[in-house]
């Protein structure tokens, strides 16, 4: 059965479909990049597969949901799936795979430089990994889900600690993106007008998920309820690789391992 979150956006939920076409847009920057062996890390309800398959040789998705890689198991018999939390990848050997992709995942980890390094570590020599994540600059409200979120200097100085060459790109959009991108920064600001202590960002993670949740799943309601169309027709086309992260949504990086 999938897993309906907000954190785990739907291609079912009309509520959704912005956040939804935002993270295909990720798969979709990735046709040209990825080739041969490919390793997913969050591979969540799979959206990547379909987009990716036709330019790879094998697919190994990981994801910390048992119910998810059930679900994509049944799915994909061809593929392979692991239930896993990382880092590191326990699992996998050195030198494995041509390409990883890796989108909306590293905000999640503790021991972020870590998982940079075993991204390097799986990769061949010559291999590429391709990760996104949330542009601080740009978030509206604290995500207690996240343990943290980077500037694009942050993420390049990191990433730049590991990897031999890193591209910084992001993922911007059209004028329909950002009207919708405005609309959704006023109506949070409407819900964290009350939170006058500040609470949001003092509250442990642990107390603020569940009110989070729910606030953040009656917010897309309530865009879709005021904006109808506007949230439905919303497509990847409409979001844009950029080549300043600076300006982006989400940073999108290619990260580089030599010969």
């Amino acid at each position: 059965m999938a897993t309906y979150t907000t954190e785990i956006a739907s291609d079912k939920l009309i509520s959704d479909n912005p956040i939804h076409q935002r993270l295909l847009k990720a798969y979709m920057g990735a046709i040209s990049q990825v080739k041969g062996h490919l390793l997913e890390i969050g591979c969540g309800e799979g959206r990547g597969i379909e987009v990716l398959q036709d330019q790879i040789k094998s697919y190994h998705g990981i994801d910390q949901h048992h119910e998810l890689i059930h679900m994509l198991q049944e799915k994909y018999p061809s593929y392979t799936f692991e239930q896993a939390n990382i880092p590191p990848l326990a699992s996998i050997k050195s030198n494995e795979y041509d390409s990883v992709v890796s989108f909306q995942v590293i905000e999640h980890i503790e021991n972020d430089l870590l998982f940079l390094k075993e991204l390097y570590r799986v990769l061949k020599p010559g291999g590429k990994a391709i990760i996104s994540t949330p542009n601080i600059k740009h978030t509206l409200t604290r995500n207690p889900w996240h343990i943290r979120e980077y500037t694009s200097q942050q993420l390049t100085e990191l990433c730049q600690r590991v990897f031999d060459h890193v591209e910084t790109k992001g993922i911007g959009g059209n004028d329909k993106v950002w009207t919708y991108h405005e609309a959704n920064r006023a109506s949070v600001r409407r819900i964290t007008k009350f939170d006058i202590f500040g609470l949001q960002y003092k509250l442990p993670a642990s107390l603020l998920k569940r009110p989070y949740e729910f606030l953040n799943r009656r917010n897309r309601n309530q865009l879709h309820k005021q904006q109808g169309d506007a949230v439905a027709t919303l497509s990847h086309k409409d979001y844009k690789i950029v080549d300043n992260p600076e300006v982006a949504l989400d940073l999108y990086y290619v990260l580089h391992k030599k010969e």
